[in-house]
């Protein structure tokens, strides 16, 4: 069954695409959180911050297992395809 993932670990290991945060960019971010309370700052005045990249990974081995086609386009905007 076809399935769309949110971390990008599923389509490496054979899943057919993912999109959702990137870890990396996610991991960074805490660790400035964590850097600036360090320094003195009270975690209550820190802003909420929402991720700002997004990863998109197409696997094409699984959809032509499973005969699917994407669009060109769709494949131009794809952080990383999986041949």
């Amino acid at each position: 069954m076809p399935a769309i993932y949110f971390v990008r670990e599923f389509p490496a290991v054979g899943g057919l695409m993912s999109y959702g945060t990137s870890f990396d960019d996610a991991f960074r971010q805490a660790g400035a959180y964590v850097g600036r309370i360090l320094k003195g700052e009270k975690p209550a005045d820190l802003p909420v911050v929402q991720s700002t990249k997004f990863e998109f990974v197409i696997n094409l081995k699984t959809a032509k297992a499973l005969g699917i086609a994407y669009p060109p386009g769709l494949l131009a905007i794809a952080d990383e395809v999986i041949e």
